[in-house]
């Protein structure tokens, strides 16, 4: 199969492109709006419509959803697989949504059940993956001064959210609304497993927010996304991420060594190692590896799903402490894959725990690894996502 495949650099994409070709797919790639931020929609479908032309696919292929490709598809009557990596994804409510080409795969399924039924048939659920050979190969080829550089005790990789908070716009709010909100935010930053806002926020309320939150996102064209969503996906999903993750950090490093490797400001976290960005590539799998504990904190936006930390985090022979999310059961089992937590308190027993138990903690990296490796390499989930593309044609 040929197909093209549009970028604009999420990390994963190299990942996926490796997949498609191991399973001996031809992948031509578009690449301009990588290195051209800028590039304006009706540039990009000049450029997928040419290339089209000049090089016929059997289908169009992205990271995430792109409404532009999905109309580009339609015209020309080619299937647009595209897979979301992230959430909240607000084009994914695009009326673009619901042309009978697109074949869309979420690897969340909140976000699945929200999207599926717009498109009846023509939207799936589907996982994230991990390229183990490129993770291995990057544990491999570190010295033992790189490896002795990024061992720690525990670690984190990834953005406090602090510093790309939409909430934090919020301009004079009244008394009331502060301490709703307040209080509303503090509810789900205790729950794991389940996402309330969107259920409790009123009509008043969501009016009040607009009002006194200068520039509230709506989607520039014609989409199904209602101001609910925005509110409570986009902007008290993120300012419960940043609540929760601050938080953590802080507790964490009070009791134990903690390497953060982040852009994010650390300035009130004055005990946390704050290590600075990892590169993707060739650091990250490095830490993952030599880091004796490694965190992930999924973001509150991500309602059930599992992030790509989790499952890269296990390629890389990595001992994964995790929050609970609903779908962790259906892909590993807690305790034997990975340890998780269901509450900032039992995170802390659990780092303790761990930190004293070696040879248990190598024992579950260990399953954990020959799990992803058995069941979620980018081959094994392209090849699912083809069979449900083209029902099993391939």
């Amino acid at each position: 199969m040929k197909l093209l495949f549009y970028r604009y650099g999420s990390i994963c994409e190299p990942d996926v492109i490796a997949g498609f070709q191991e399973l001996g797919h031809s992948v031509l790639e578009i690449t301009a709006e990588i290195t051209n931020k800028s590039l304006a929609p009706q540039e990009a479908v000049q450029l997928v419509s040419n290339t089209l032309f000049e090089h016929p696919s059997d289908f169009v292929f992205s990271i995430n959803f792109f409404p532009f490709l999905a109309e580009v598809c339609n015209i020309f009557k080619i299937p647009y697989l595209c897979w979301s990596v992230d959430s909240p994804v607000m084009e994914l409510f695009s009326t673009s949504i619901t042309h009978s080409w697109n074949r869309i795969f979420l690897f969340d399924r909140a976000q699945y059940d929200e999207i599926a039924p717009l498109n009846p048939g023509h939207v799936f659920h589907l996982p994230l993956a991990v390229n183990i050979t490129q993770k291995q190969n990057a544990v491999n080829a570190a010295s033992s001064a790189v490896r002795s550089k990024f061992s720690s005790d525990i670690s984190f990789v990834g953005s406090l959210y602090t510093e790309k908070c939409p909430y934090d716009k919020l301009k004079n709010p009244p008394a009331y609304l502060s301490g709703y909100l307040d209080g509303l935010l503090e509810a789900q930053l205790r729950i794991y497993g389940g996402f309330i806002l969107e259920e409790v926020l009123t009509d008043q309320i969501i009016d009040q927010f607009k009002a006194h939150l200068p520039g509230f996102y709506s989607y520039p064209f014609d989409s199904y996304l209602t101001d609910r969503m925005t509110m409570a996906q986009l902007y008290m999903g993120s300012k419960v991420s940043a609540m929760e993750r601050l938080r953590i950090m802080k507790l964490l490093s009070e009791q134990f060594s903690v390497n953060l490797y982040t852009a994010s400001d650390t300035s009130k976290l004055p005990k946390i190692r704050n290590c600075g960005l990892a590169k993707t590539m060739e650091e990250m799998p490095v830490i993952f590896h030599n880091s004796k504990i490694n965190l992930n904190i999924t973001a509150k936006s991500i309602r059930s799903g599992l992030p790509l930390r989790i499952f890269d985090i296990l390629g890389c022979g990595g001992f994964v402490l995790t929050n609970f999310q609903p779908e962790l059961p259906e892909f590993f089992v807690p305790g034997k894959d990975l340890a998780c937590y269901e509450s900032i308190e039992d995170l802390i027993c659990k780092a303790d725990y761990f930190l004293c138990h070696d040879a248990e903690r190598r024992e579950i990296a260990q399953q954990g690894f020959e799990t992803v490796q058995t069941y979620h390499t980018y081959p094994i989930r392209l090849e699912q996502m083809l069979g449900m593309a083209f029902q099993g044609s391939f």
